[in-house]
């Protein structure tokens, strides 16, 4: 007596290969296609001679002997200039997420009486975590670069250093 085909187990088997292989390719399509890349550079050219500019700003900070201290407790940022007596009416500080692109933030600072800048952040803003963090006056002819982990309730030093620049 003969059975049909689908009460037979390497039927099933025959089909089921190739109907996972589809689906798999199909979730990989869909999967590379909402997320792209945000990382690939068009004009590498261009964008290695803006880092070797850029390498020249963190140069000009040592010379300058710039240096800060950074710390965030309680959703309060605080950044104090300590390599040079010189007062900055405005910083610019970016915050750079090293995956997420759509957590980079930028903040324009201004100094209070003790020459502190201060930032408050709000409670759903979630600054926690590791960040690559770029400092720079309004005028722009200097910038230091770190990465570090925040929060940080003790001062941590920021000098400029070319190995974490780019």
């Amino acid at each position: 007596m003969k059975t049909s085909w689908y009460q037979e187990p390497w039927a099933w088997l025959v089909f089921i290969l190739p109907f996972t292989a589809v689906v798999a390719g199909i979730a990989t399509f869909i999967i590379a296609n909402s997320d792209p890349d945000p990382l690939v550079v068009g004009d590498y050219y261009k964008k290695g001679k803006a880092i070797n500019l850029e390498l020249g700003k963190v140069r000009q900070a040592q010379k300058l002997g710039m240096s800060f201290g950074l710390k965030l407790v309680d959703d309060q940022l605080t950044i104090r200039p300590t390599g040079i007596e010189k007062t900055f009416p405005l910083l610019n500080v970016n915050f750079y997420h090293p995956t997420l692109a759509d957590r980079d933030f930028y903040l324009a600072l201004t100094a209070d009486g003790n020459g502190d800048f201060t930032h408050f952040f709000e409670a759903e803003h979630n600054v926690s975590g590791k960040w690559q963090v770029t400092i720079s006056p309004f005028e722009n002819h200097w910038k230091i670069q770190t990465v570090l982990t925040l929060p940080q309730s003790d001062f941590i030093a920021i000098k400029p250093d070319l190995s974490v620049a780019n």
